[in-house]
């Protein structure tokens, strides 16, 4: 529930409604197009991790079939998840951290078949991501906190913190980390 509240946050916050959500708030927005699609995958994470694997695949068919992504209960995803269109997502990735927003038609996953979900050949993805429509990760790439993946990109090294990753395959464009001090007048 604490992820799903952030996911919440998140998209409130991009509406300009900052702060915590009220329960009643939270309730409303589990009917919002753009927010059903990361409830049912919440609760699909929830009962891989207590152990239901059968409630566990329910859910997620139910987001193929209803939303047309897939995504696997295994992956472990942070708060703050924004999904804007769903239509033709797989996410099959290692790991994606806090505040990552995936476009439609991106694919996370192997470069090989992979049944029993190997970690080690799965992407991972970093904090405050955004993965732009159409994009595929393959293999076992770590995308660094900041970066952006642009439209189409097909990555398949590594991308550093903060970089922009296009084209096919991708190539990295290093980015300046924001510079937070404040400057001498």
């Amino acid at each position: 529930m604490k992820k799903l509240r952030s996911d919440i946050e998140r998209y409130n916050g991009m509406l300009g409604y900052l702060g915590p959500v009220s329960t009643p708030k939270l309730l409303m927005a589990c009917f919002n197009p753009r927010i059903v699609p990361v409830v049912v995958l919440r609760f699909s994470e929830y009962f891989y991790e207590h152990r239901c694997g059968v409630l566990a695949k329910l859910f997620s068919a139910l987001n193929i079939l209803a939303f047309g992504i897939e995504v696997s209960p295994r992956v472990q995803i942070g708060g703050g998840l924004f999904l804007p269109h769903t239509v033709g997502t797989v996410i099959g990735a290692a790991s994606i951290g806090i505040n990552c927003t995936i476009m439609q038609g991106v694919t996370l996953g192997t470069s090989e078949p992979d049944m029993s979900f190997n970690i080690s050949e799965r992407p991972v993805i970093g904090n405050n991501v955004l993965i732009g429509a159409g994009a595929k990760i393959i293999g076992h790439v770590t995308v660094g906190d900041h970066a952006k993946i642009g439209a189409n990109a097909v990555v398949l090294r590594d991308v550093p913190a903060y970089a922009l990753a296009v084209g096919v395959p991708a190539m990295v464009v290093p980015r300046k980390a924001p510079d937070n001090s404040e400057s001498a007048t």
